[in-house]
């Protein structure tokens, strides 16, 4: 198993990629703490990890709430005298043109996709670093990387993430720690975020995707746990895209 042994923190973990990653992870062997505030779906998920190798504990964790954030990550270092990974996975959309954008949408993306990365990173880091390596994966996306009609609060959230993988890259590694930063950039993909989507633009979406479909968000889990891994040993700094080639 690739993660045995390993603790691996993911928020967002519920739903979507994130529910998939906890399940891929566990797969593999890692205890995975995953931190969402929706409990019920957390409960559910634990459940069914329940028979897989590795653990899942399920803790109610709101990403913005920094106080709470803190004691999170040092109840988990107390726990487990480690952390190898942490998946900086939590989101959320408010989308609408600039002109009818409201001050509070922008502040809720802003304050969960990068105000929450920074405050799980700036309590985990040190612990990576103190032990001399880690992997840090944040999830960003196509529109970071390309911009979207209507999207200018997610996209300014995920291109901030883009330069803040590049530059703890750079910073976690000052003093010979082995920390490993990534981004990944996932494109259109099967998640409660496109609930609300009408199927006549979902199906417009896939045909100008050169693999004709959205992704999966096991797909992107894989990619992760390639990130966490000891395969990826030498990657770090990148931004990948994982999108069926829709940016070509």
């Amino acid at each position: 198993m690739r993660l045995e042994g390993k603790v691996v923190i993911i928020t967002g973990a519920s739903s979507g990629i994130g529910r998939a990653s906890v399940k891929r992870f566990c797969e593999e062997g890692a205890t995975v703490i995953g931190c969402d505030i929706e409990t019920e779906q957390l409960s559910s998920l634990s459940s069914e990890c329940r028979e897989l190798p590795g653990k899942m504990i399920p803790m109610k964790l709101d990403v913005t709430d920094r106080e709470r954030v803190q004691g999170a990550v040092q109840e988990i270092k107390e726990s487990y005298g480690r952390i190898d990974g942490l998946i900086n996975n939590a989101g959320v959309t408010r989308d609408a043109l600039l002109q009818k954008m409201s001050e509070e949408d922008w502040d809720m993306v802003m304050n969960v996709n990068l105000k929450g990365v920074f405050n799980m990173t700036q309590f985990v880091a040190p612990v990576m670093i103190e032990q001399g390596s880690g992997s840090i994966v944040n999830t960003s996306s196509i529109v970071g990387v390309y911009g979207n009609i209507g999207q200018s609060n997610y996209a300014a959230s995920k291109a901030a993430l883009n330069g803040i993988t590049k530059t703890w890259a750079k910073e976690f590694t000052r003093k010979g720690a082995r920390i490993r930063v990534n981004s990944v950039a996932p494109g259109f993909t099967k998640t409660p975020m496109l609930d609300s989507v009408p199927e006549k633009i979902i199906t417009a979406l896939e045909e100008k995707i050169p693999l004709k479909r959205m992704g999966e968000p096991e797909e992107i889990a894989d990619v992760y746990l390639f990130l966490v891994s000891e395969e990826s040993s030498y990657l770090t700094g990148q931004v990948i895209g994982v999108d069926g080639g829709l940016v070509l």
